[in-house]
């Protein structure tokens, strides 16, 4: 069958097979909830299912998952994207049988043409204006029906056949010239200038598009008169109306202002006002389109209370300034925006929002837009306090050389940007931005390829981040706090969340809102006999490291120290009280909480051979106390903490005086100095065996100064692993296991780590 024929068949209605390549595209979508409104027998197929698939298999789609030649086998046309090309398997199979094909915009503009057809175009804002515009005409009671490129919460889809109306609205889309294939009754033009430099050789040839829609459109021609170029390529059109902020504007608006989210402004027609109006998403940008809506409305007969009503009601496109989430502290927004000129007025309305610091994580989209603007890119991000700038999403094109984010980020610099950052790997954009997140900030997400994910996963770790604050209460806690600040390797991937609360009532009820939500809890301390893994800690992690968890105080002869005094510090303490006993304290590095939970010992000493009392949390956030005959423990082990949270002990030692402790202090210092190792380590590694000492067999094993990356066998101590300088979870471990190979090997003597080893190999958010 002849495809101008089957394209008219398309404009009466009918029953032909109709399969569509990529379908789960919001753009393919769209078309084929049209398709099936309009009786004709739709299948798809595309390699992901959506919920929209979903939705439209309900109505009678036939969807496959994946693409192959048999999909097309009994097909009267075929509907493809510009994306699909030569070696799609569909694709090749329908040239190879000869099949009608035609593409989306072919299909769009058949479909429009059995209505008068109201094309909304221009580089920018299309999808927010061309949802406002059938929203009004459907609050004003003329049962438009509608295209649009992306899912229209309101509308209820991102497109609907309304067999009532006589009007048509579609989103046109001029990036690769098919935007010449309508002839609409009306048109709204919003912009036009240098953009899709991958398709036009320039602005020029853009242009001739724009005016090829413009000589095919039979009625009134909507246009920006702020724009740049819209008033030279539209103003000679016989049914041209401007609008915009212009005096010279027919359609006309002022006294903007925004509040709660609100863009407020008055609407003028030919000098007379209309009245105010109250449009439900924020944004200069989006009042002028908006006006853009009123004047087109206005001219087709719409009351202006019931535009007004329709603005008012209106609820932004997906991706289109959607917040993500939003509290007294924190706001997570993320939109389409990819063109400098979309980065630009998206990052002022965030601005705008009142927020002490706007945060940007932006993915460049295509090599060649990329390289084009760049010098445009660079002068983007002037309201962004920090950005951090993606690797580009190619867009099915082949990556340029010495093009990607560093070549914004380059620009950014040479314009004076002192918050530009390139994060090549997609996966730690929300650790980094996330980790410099404070209360009051406003994160943006912009890209038009997939960063909205990332975006996603970062409001809901600021949700979750909100509800452990409000649950703490007094205290400090943030996102992806890195944990190798915190540990004495220096090593360590980030924490999901870090807090510190300050008292021990806040603790407990942390404790207990984890446990009842089954979120991981791991309460860290100086970080020494511990390696955390390059991929950080999932849940929350806890230091108990300010307020009461610091206190130490002497009473009636026995130390009362929370669990976050360092050890060093119960030393001198227990000095300053001429309390003997506590010398070997001073030469480890933990604090009161970590030589509690292991039993630490060293120079003879045993934690719990000192300890009277401890006091402690349980799973469910009560508090218990009991003595050490009352707890299970062993050596370098208290199993009753493993699964409890100690907040605090009472230690008891021997009269002494100054001089005795003074001197036993100063040997253990002395001692420390001499066979430990000054790098950065987590203490000894492997517990000692039965045979003889750990670090004699290492050394006898010929071991020491054995090097995996920045992990190295000390050269002072055989049973320390030091961070000999940029080292990674990765490479101790790989390091363990040659230290524990070795040792069965050459000794029989299998090994077994004193150090605890926790966290994720992967990221967080893997």
């Amino acid at each position: 069958m002849d495809t101008g024929q089957i394209l008219a068949d398309i404009l009466v209605g009918g029953e032909l097979k109709i399969h569509l390549i990529g379908v789960a595209g919001s753009g393919m979508s769209g078309i084929a909830g049209l398709l099936i409104a309009l009786g004709h027998t739709v299948s798809g197929s595309d390699k992901a299912r959506t919920v929209e698939i979903d939705r439209l298999e309900k109505l009678g789609l036939r969807f496959f998952s994946g693409q192959a030649a048999a999909n097309v086998a009994d097909a009267d046309l075929i509907i493809f994207s510009s994306a699909i090309r030569a070696g799609n398997a569909e694709y090749d199979e329908a040239l190879r049988t000869g099949r009608s094909m035609v593409r989306r915009a072919d299909a769009l503009a058949a479909i429009m043409n059995c209505k008068k057809g109201i094309v909304i175009c221009g580089m920018h804002g299309k999808t927010t204006t061309s949802s406002m515009t059938a929203h009004v005409l459907k609050v004003g009671g003329l049962h438009p029906s509608h295209y649009v490129g992306a899912e229209i919460p309101i509308l209820g889809t991102n497109a609907n056949w309304d067999a009532q109306g006589e009007f048509f609205v579609a989103e046109g889309d001029e990036s690769d010239g098919t935007l010449a294939f309508y002839h609409p009754e009306h048109a709204i033009v919003l912009n036009i200038e240098e953009e899709h430099l991958d398709y036009y050789a320039d602005l020029a040839a853009i242009e001739v598009v724009f005016n090829q829609l413009l000589s095919q459109t039979r009625g009134k021609v909507i246009y920006s008169a702020d724009d740049s170029h819209a008033p030279r390529v539209c103003g000679g059109h016989p049914g041209a109306i401007s609008y915009g902020e212009s005096r010279a504007a027919f359609y006309r608006f002022d006294d903007v202002h925004a509040k709660d989210f609100q863009s407020h402004f008055r609407v003028l027609r030919g000098g007379e006002p209309l009245g105010a109006i109250t449009l439900n998403v924020p944004g200069r940008h989006n009042v002028s389109n908006a006006v853009g809506v009123i004047a087109l409305a206005t001219e087709l007969g719409v009351p202006f209370a019931r535009i007004a009503e329709a603005l008012e009601s209106f609820r932004g496109a997906r991706r289109r300034f959607e917040i993500k989430y939003r509290s007294d502290r924190y706001m997570i927004v993320d939109d389409y925006g990819h063109h400098p000129s979309e980065v630009k007025v998206t990052l002022a309305t965030a601005k705008n929002t009142g927020r002490k610091r706007v945060l940007c994580m932006f993915q460049p989209h295509r090599f060649s837009r990329t390289q084009k603007l760049k010098a445009e890119f660079g002068r983007a991000f002037h309201h962004a306090d920090v950005a951090v700038i993606a690797d580009v999403y190619a867009a099915s094109e082949e990556p340029i050389p010495g093009v990607s984010g560093q070549t914004i980020v380059d620009e950014m610099i040479r314009e004076g940007h002192e918050g530009a950052s390139f994060q090549p790997d997609r996966k730690k954009l929300a650790i980094e931005i996330g980790r410099l997140l404070e209360p009051g900030d406003c994160v943006l997400s912009l890209g038009a390829g997939n960063i909205h994910e990332v975006a996603s996963l970062l409001a809901a770790d600021v949700k979750q981040l909100d509800e452990l604050q409000t649950v703490m209460g007094a205290g400090l806690i943030k996102l992806y706090e890195p944990l190798s600040k915190h540990t004495t390797m220096r090593i360590g991937g980030p924490a999901q969340f870090w807090a510190e609360p300050e008292t021990e009532e806040s603790f407990a009820r942390l404790v207990r809102f984890c446990t009842l939500n089954e979120i991981p809890l791991f309460v860290m301390g100086r970080g020494s006999n511990l390696l955390v893994r390059d991929g950080g800690i999932r849940g929350v992690v806890v230091h108990l490291a300010r307020g009461e968890f610091k206190q130490v105080e002497v009473r009636e002869g026995q130390i009362h120290a929370g669990v976050g005094v360092k050890q060093k510090e119960l030393a001198y303490a227990a000095r300053d009280a001429e309390i003997g006993g506590f010398e070997w304290f001073e030469g480890i590095p933990g604090d009161v909480g970590g030589a509690l939970r292991m039993n630490a010992g060293a120079m003879g000493g045993e934690t719990f051979r000192q300890v009277v009392s401890v006091r402690f949390v349980d799973r469910d956030g009560k508090f218990h106390m009991k003595t050490p005959p009352e707890m299970d423990v062993r050596y370098r082990h208290c199993g009753t903490l493993a699964k409890n949270y100690a907040v605090s002990a009472t230690f008891c030692g021997h009269p002494s005086t100054p001089e005795e402790i003074e001197k036993l202090l100063e040997a253990s210092t002395q001692k420390r100095r001499t066979t430990q190792p000054r790098e950065s380590s987590a203490g000894c590694f492997f517990k000692n065996p039965e045979q003889c000492p750990a670090g004699r067999l290492v050394d006898e094993l010929g071991l020491k100064g054995t090097r995996i990356g920045g992990a190295m066998v000390s050269e002072v101590h055989g049973n320390f692993l030091v961070n000999a300088g940029g080292a990674t979870a990765a490479d101790v471990l790989a390091l363990i296991d040659k230290v524990k190979e070795t040792a069965l090997r050459e000794r029989g003597i299998a090994l077994e780590t004193e150090v605890q080893i926790v966290g994720e190999e992967k990221g967080i958010h893997d």
